[in-house]
């Protein structure tokens, strides 16, 4: 699609400011920032930007702040028709008041509420102002990612019990709450999940997250690249390609670095070894929620093979460190190149035998279908990512509609769904191991000669880069400024499931507790991605 036909809405979107005389302009097209057009602001006028992208049905992608010394700078990120716009406005640092989002864009809601308690920035009109990250660590006069905030931060001998936090009431006759977490009795890590319910039936769910908080961005200042790439590695365990991609494709746009082509196919190669390994963990866990342990098993045991392979190719279990600025660690032995086509072609039939035990056991069609439907309407409005938004409809994928070297010479299958329930969920992850075990056979046999790394040129100070991908989650950005003598001044990363743990709220309604399990597995969000 060309250029102007996926910014015919900003054009439109700008004419109409424009003529209601709002400060607005268009900036300079920003290398580093590409494939978004970049605009400004007033902070007085911010909220009107927000009621007009979500009446022109603009998805919210992203919010971040910088602070600058002087002033604070807000960001925020729209995308529609492929075309992805960058809005930015500036605040006193004394008075940093703006008008929410959240009031048009849904999805707004929990990361301006981070804005607010990592910066100081007061949303005037936001619906929910309760805190999201402080967690009583800090006082509520203090905001951990100002410069003037030290990294180790006023830690107290005792941090006071979180215990005061306001969740919905629940109320009327036969009604009663039921407070799941934070500590579970599994591996995963700490949320609450407040449930409202008439016997097993749920009539609300209220999740509280933020309990691993870890300060990953105050961490990345005063990093070099490496040391950022290996940070960007560790914001979601399971997702350590698409995040380290996307830091080093930000910090490579920021400082116009080309990567060699056998570089850029090494990355695609591992984001779907990525994308594999975790759907097809994911899938057993799902037959492990439903008790059908043998194929919780089979899965499982599909994983550990897969991982092996990827331990031997690229010296990791979960390609972590695999990627760093100008390229990849290192090269791919000749040896590997079959070993990985011999594991398709065992994984293969294996997975289609599997999946037909799975599609026509009574006991599991009974479990998933019409379980924790999420409503195609309800999953556009929020802008569902990667696999939940396609099992609710959503065509989309970063890989195809925004896409980056090596996929835009690719023909991406993306699998999608109109059902929206657990099934569906199951299903399309099911068809994106298939699709992404051609691509990585198309990878391989395509794969170029050549280096698979490039010398790391610092940028000059305040340049800044925006890296996006399409993690096995969905949609993966990150935003990066530098500052002097090539240290990063600035980053964020957003995880896809800073936008789809909300969605898990809606799609429990009217499902009974016991479902519960099976409905945030099939969804399966990130902690860690989410608390940073």
């Amino acid at each position: 699609m060309r250029s102007e036909g996926r910014f015919g809405w900003l054009d439109q979107l700008l004419g109409q400011l424009l003529s209601e005389d709002l400060p607005v302009r268009e900036l300079a097209p920003e290398p580093g920032l590409a494939p978004a057009r970049s605009i400004s602001i007033d902070p007085e006028h911010w909220g009107r930007l927000g009621q007009a992208t979500g009446h022109t049905g603009c998805r919210w992608v992203g919010c971040w702040g910088e602070d600058t010394g002087d002033e604070l700078i807000v960001h925020a990120c729209f995308e529609k028709d492929r075309g992805y716009m960058l809005a930015r406005t500036r605040l006193r640092r004394l008075t940093p008041i703006l008008p929410s989002h959240t009031p048009y864009h849904p999805a707004a809601d929990r990361s301006e509420r981070h804005l607010q308690d990592l910066f100081g920035v007061a949303f005037s009109d936001h619906p929910d102002p309760r805190r999201w990250v402080r967690h009583q660590a800090w006082s509520a006069s203090e905001f951990p990612l100002r410069r003037d905030f030290p990294a180790a931060g006023h830690p107290l001998a005792q941090t006071p019990a979180d215990n005061g936090y306001k969740f919905l009431h629940a109320q009327g006759s036969g009604v009663c709450e039921i407070p799941v977490g934070p500590v579970h009795a599994g591996i995963i890590e700490p949320g609450h999940f407040r449930f409202q319910a008439v016997g097993e039936t749920i009539l609300h769910l209220e999740e509280r997250l933020g309990y691993t908080h870890k300060g990953t961005e105050k961490l990345a200042e005063g990093r070099d690249a490496a040391g950022l790439a290996r940070l960007a590695a560790r914001v979601s365990g399971d997702a350590t390609v698409a995040h380290s991609w996307a830091a080093c494709m930000a910090m490579e746009k920021a400082a116009g670095i080309e990567l060699p082509a056998r570089a850029l196919v090494l990355r695609a190669i591992m984001a779907e070894r990525e994308r594999i390994a975790n759907h097809l963990g994911d899938i057993g866990a799902i037959c492990s929620d439903v008790s059908l342990g043998f194929g919780f098993y089979q899965f499982s045991r599909l994983r550990e093979e897969w991982q092996r392979i990827s331990l031997a190719a690229f010296g990791h279990r979960l390609l972590m460190g695999c990627i760093v600025p100008g390229g990849v660690v290192a090269d791919l032995e000749p040896a590997m190149i079959p070993a990985q086509r011999e594991q398709i072609r065992a994984v293969r039939p294996q997975l289609g035998r599997l999946m037909d035990i799975l599609t026509t056991s009574p006991t599991v069609v009974n479990r998933l279908a019409g379980t924790g439907r999420l409503a195609p309407a309800l999953a556009a409005g929020f802008g569902a990512l990667g696999y939940v938004g396609r099992a609710s409809g959503i065509d989309r994928d970063l890989r195809r509609d925004a896409p980056y070297a090596p996929y835009d010479r690719l023909k991406i299958p993306v699998a999608v769904s109109k059902d929206g329930d657990v099934a569906a969920r199951l299903r399309v992850r099911a068809e994106e191991i298939s699709g992404s075990l051609v691509l990585i056979e198309t990878l391989l046999a395509e794969l170029p000669p050549g280096p698979v790394c490039v010398p790391w040129t610092p940028p000059a100070p305040d340049a800044q880069g925006l890296g996006m991908v399409e993690g096995w989650r969905g949609e993966t950005l990150a935003f990066v400024r530098f500052g002097d003598e090539g240290r990063i001044a600035r980053y964020y990363p957003r995880d896809p499931s800073v936008i789809n743990w909300p969605l898990l709220e809606l799609l429990v309604e009217d499902d009974i507790v016991p479902d519960f399990p099976v409905c945030n597995k099939s969804v399966n969000g990130s902690y860690s991605g989410n608390d940073l």
